[in-house]
């Protein structure tokens, strides 16, 4: 095994990540995977062995009682499948990857995110098995990685591909995701989109290659979410600088914009000198924290005037979304910490920025993809609903708010 591992798996933190799940709960399933492939390669080198009326000579025929091997992610159930042989001599199926008789592994953990995040290509993948097992994984053939590496590619084809028009999507957060790793000389990216549906549920909608983070890869994605029946969102939030903006006017023209404060707030202090940042942090904070939209626009202008004498280019950065970072104080109170940042996709993709790092090996685009996939549909099982969620019913049908509280009649008399 060579050392040029993307990965840098650091000392165990005490907390559940989103890869430290991925590498509990993907454990059994990659593991079932890997036995699959390598039993379809066995039927296929026994192909030609057929029964007078042309059924297969060697078929599967169950499962071995399941037994567990010991990882240091705990233990990982395992079964191994049964061929049985109508015709000619008999065959027997061993798994190179998981012998008779291998109870204890200490080398899993390591193992499964080299599998993701070195691209699952066929030499890693087959050297990354090694690790798994020991020398024994030595029997895997090119095929059987080759197998795996299609059967992810299929996942990721299937999710992507499917039918969105069976929910109605309230929120969309959409952000660029630069994961660490590389491909060749450019920093590899993914462009992400994230919903909440009419019952509070987040999930991923749109994980897409990034090459460029412009309005046309935006629109396409866009354009793809729409081709799947996703109706018109109420709100989507993110970054000030992507294409995204450019291209929802053009594909979701109603729908509403909200800038992430989080994103807005580094972008204005790096036109700061550090010696004002800390002050001038606490100022911004009380713009996107205030209780009413009054109050924010009010804390808006005393930040304008303190700042723009010295440091116009940090109250222009500011100034230009005004509107835009506005925009929360029209829907429900119990959303808008969720509306403010776009935080569901930073917080997922944090510990995979941090667990990597350069490598002078290349990560294919595709890989890149697959990896974020199974990292994210890891982390969406464990997503909580969406505060408030009896509320977003009201934000499709209409209902209008303000300052996060539900508009009546009677309020609307008054005015």
């Amino acid at each position: 095994m060579t050392k040029s591992n993307v990965i840098d798996l650091e000392g165990r933190e005490s907390s559940i990540d989103p890869l430290t799940e991925l590498l509990r709960t993907g454990a059994r399933q990659l593991l079932q995977q890997a036995i699959g492939a390598e039993l379809q390669e066995l039927l296929s080198t026994h192909a030609e062995r057929r029964l007078e009326d042309g059924r297969a000579g060697v078929v599967r025929n169950g499962f071995l009682p399941e037994r567990q091997i010991q990882t240091g992610i705990g233990p990982v159930t395992v079964a191994i499948p049964k061929v049985r042989a109508k015709t000619g001599e008999p065959v027997t199926f061993r798994s190179a990857l998981v012998p008779p008789y291998v109870r204890k592994t200490q080398s899993l953990e390591a193992a499964l995110p080299w599998l993701y995040l070195k691209g699952i290509s066929t030499g890693e993948m087959g050297a990354a098995l090694d690790v798994l097992v020991g020398p024994e994984a030595k029997g895997l053939s090119a095929s059987t990685v080759s197998r795996l590496k299609h059967a992810w590619a299929q996942e990721y084809q299937a999710w992507r591909d499917e039918r969105l028009d069976k929910d109605r999507w309230v929120y969309l957060w959409a952000d660029g995701v630069y994961s660490g790793l590389r491909a060749e000389q450019a920093k590899l990216c993914a462009l992400v989109i994230i919903g909440v549906n009419e019952r509070g549920e987040k999930h991923f909608l749109a994980i897409e290659d990034g090459v460029r983070e412009s309005t046309q890869s935006w629109r396409e994605v866009l354009l793809n979410l729409k081709s799947r029946g996703m109706h018109k969102p109420q709100l989507a939030i993110g970054d000030g600088a992507m294409g995204f903006w450019a291209a929802l006017d053009e594909i979701y023209p109603e729908t509403r914009q909200q800038r992430c404060w989080m994103h807005k707030t580094g972008n204005v202090l790096n036109c700061l000198p550090k010696s004002t940042q800390a002050k001038a942090k606490q100022a911004l904070h009380e713009i996107w924290q205030a209780a009413t939209r009054e109050d924010a626009e009010k804390a808006f202008d005393l930040f304008i005037t303190a700042y723009e004498p010295k440091y116009p280019k940090a109250t222009l950065c500011l100034q230009k979304d005004r509107e835009e970072l506005m925009a929360f104080y029209d829907f429900p109170a119990q959303h808008w910490q969720s509306l403010r940042t776009s935080n569901p996709i930073e917080s997922t993709f944090g510990t995979i920025r941090h667990r990597t790092k350069r490598s002078k090996g290349c990560l294919t685009r595709d890989g890149m993809l697959h990896m974020i996939f199974k990292l994210g549909m890891c982390a969406e099982k464990n997503w909580r609903r969406q505060r408030g969620f009896n509320s977003l019913a009201k934000v499709i049908t209409g209902v209008k708010f303000k300052d996060g509280i539900e508009v009546t009649e009677s309020d609307q008399v008054a005015a």
